[in-house]
């Protein structure tokens, strides 16, 4: 399944030195497929996929004292497409 996850960054330097340092933090599970980072450095949207939702705490806890979190569950519009071609 496909997620969108928007980070609030509160520190980008800070971020990005972790991330150099300690790379991603995540469960291989989790895939990052790609980002977007507003010109402010302050939102970074990101697609993800996982079949496991529950893998996402082990990854945001890692970050979580310089970044707030939502993460939002998304389908692709093809998908949706077939979804709603079997409607009535």
């Amino acid at each position: 399944m496909l997620y969108i996850v928007i980070e609030r960054f509160k520190d980008a330097p800070a971020i990005y030195r972790r991330l150099r340092e300690k790379g991603r933090l995540m469960p291989a599970e989790l895939e990052y497929v790609s980002s977007w980072i507003d010109v402010d450095l302050t939102v970074c949207y990101q697609l993800m996929r996982t079949e496991d939702a529950s893998l996402f705490p082990l990854w945001t806890d890692n970050w979580k004292d310089l970044i707030d979190f939502d993460i939002i569950p998304v389908r692709t519009s093809a998908e949706v497409r077939e979804i709603m071609s079997k409607q009535p």
